[in-house]
């Protein structure tokens, strides 16, 4: 068991019983080809300054850059706010720039917003990850969609459709995680 690859989780919503916060712990709690940790701290990190972007690091910075470090693999589900991410979670992929722990790091989505909605959360991810080197692995990327009322009261989807789908992008992940470089 403690073999498996470790996933980590980045929910770009605040909001608790969010459709992305529910992606989350859906993909932390499927059992499969990973290990899946929850990054928590997102509301913590301090606005990015670049003056504060060296050693010592502030403290909840040091704590999402060494979860990056651990990690095989990155997962992500943001929403869309006024077509783009939100500034939370765009602060906190601010402060993945001036590290190298995301270089390289397969690194996929998935867009849990209504149809026809997520696309400008996406566009603006990928110009992100872009800057920080992350591997993006897009045939693990995927589009999610389920009604609010399939999600439980531990805050996990019971749609078998939308479970079926995070374990398939888990599982892409995990293979990109494990293959050679």
């Amino acid at each position: 068991m403690t073999n498996l690859p470790e996933l980590l989780l980045l929910s770009g919503s605040l909001r608790a019983a969010s459709t992305n916060e529910a992606v989350i712990r859906t993909a932390a709690a499927t059992k499969g080809p990973a290990r899946g940790v929850v990054f928590e701290g997102l509301a913590a990190l301090p606005h990015f300054n670049p003056d504060d972007d060296r050693d010592p690091l502030p403290g909840p910075v040091a704590e999402l850059r060494a979860a990056i470090a651990r990690a095989d693999a990155i997962l992500i589900c943001t929403p869309e706010y006024a077509g783009t991410l939100p500034g939370s979670f765009k602060n906190l992929l601010d402060w993945t720039v001036g590290g190298d722990e995301i270089n390289d790091k397969p690194t996929a989505w998935i867009n849990a917003a209504a149809p026809g909605r997520g696309g400008g959360a996406e566009a603006t991810l990928r110009t992100v990850l872009g800057y920080t080197g992350a591997a993006i692995i897009e045939e693990a990327c995927r589009k999610i969609t389920f009604d609010r009322s399939a999600v439980d009261e531990a805050g996990r989807i019971t749609d078998d459709e939308a479970r079926q789908r995070i374990t398939e992008a888990i599982t892409l992940l995990t293979s990109a995680a494990r293959a050679p470089a």
